[in-house]
């Protein structure tokens, strides 16, 4: 009995050690590897409301970049400020860039509105572009298409149901995006005062317009100099709606909205997934933000 208890606990031990273990810096792409492994150890150094530009390199995110099989990121200098030391204090060349088990999205999605580099008194500039493709659909089918690659790369005894599931998404996903498409309709033409370029992509993919931007620079806090600058640029036309993340403070957008008067709304909008409904799943984001962008635009 005991024998057959130590063989059982040998078995048990060498699937446990199998088990496909992934990091993922923004918990878009953890819900997006969720749908095309879910049996695997999916772990977001970051949530909906932190800052991806900025987080702490804390030793518990170290360790699960040591542990991991497959590191999926946005790169374009997203995760500049974090990632390469968290990358060198792990020590697991499994995720180091260059290898197959570090996939950026920058790589494999074509990325709108490239800057020249800029200096550190320039904010956070990206020069490959804005990093922020998590809001187009259409980029994220482009993605999965990538992570279901990379998955088989480094985990080729699970490529049949990596391919599988792929296809399902892919299937899904499209008949999904039609539908936004034709919800989002009425939001052509609509004009927006948002923070930052985070919603770039969904503005351009829904047809809406960013007239202004509350950061004087890209990644600094409105001042109050540049709030009263984007009043008298946007009063004789105001926006339907003055956007932020969930993770900005709303005040700045929430002053300019009581200048500009009755029918200007603030939005304060989930930029990824978050952890609670309704836009736990990545469908749900994007059946959130278009919620809230028809009732308030």
């Amino acid at each position: 009995m005991l024998r057959t208890a130590l063989a059982a606990f040998a078995l048990w031990g060498a699937g446990a050690a199998q088990a496909l273990t992934v990091f993922t810096c923004e918990p878009e792409w953890a819900a997006l590897v969720r749908q095309l492994a879910p049996s695997a150890d999916v772990r977001s150094a970051t949530h909906a409301r932190q800052d991806p530009h900025h987080i702490e390199a804390r030793p518990s995110l170290i360790a699960q970049l040591r542990k991991a099989d497959l590191a999926v990121c946005t790169g374009a200098a997203l995760e500049a400020g974090w990632l390469p030391m968290l990358q060198q204090r792990a020590g697991n060349p499994k995720v180091q860039d260059g290898a197959p088990g570090m996939v950026y999205a920058a790589d494999h999605v074509k990325l709108i509105d490239p800057r020249p580099a800029g200096g550190v008194f320039d904010g956070d500039v990206h020069a490959a572009g804005n990093p922020h493709v998590q809001l187009d659909p259409r980029r994220m089918a482009d993605m999965a298409a990538a992570i279901a690659q990379r998955l088989e790369q480094v985990d080729p005894s699970g490529a049949a149901g990596y391919r599988s599931r792929l296809a399902a998404f892919q299937a899904d996903w499209q008949g999904r995006i039609a539908q936004w498409e034709r919800r989002a309709a009425p939001l052509r033409g609509t004009r927006v005062v948002a923070q930052h370029s985070t919603f770039a992509y969904l503005w351009r993919w829904v047809g809406m317009e960013q007239v202004a931007d509350l950061e004087p620079k890209p990644g600094v806090p409105p001042t109050p100099g540049h709030l009263q600058k984007v009043l008298e640029q946007v009063r004789s036309a105001p926006p339907r709606a003055v956007v932020v993340s969930a993770y900005q403070d709303p005040r700045g957008a929430q002053w300019l909205a009581q200048q500009l008067g009755a029918g200007v709304t603030v939005l304060q909008l989930p930029s990824t997934v978050t952890e609670e409904a309704p836009a736990e799943t990545l469908a749900g984001l994007y059946d959130h933000l278009l919620d809230r962008l028809l009732a308030g635009r």
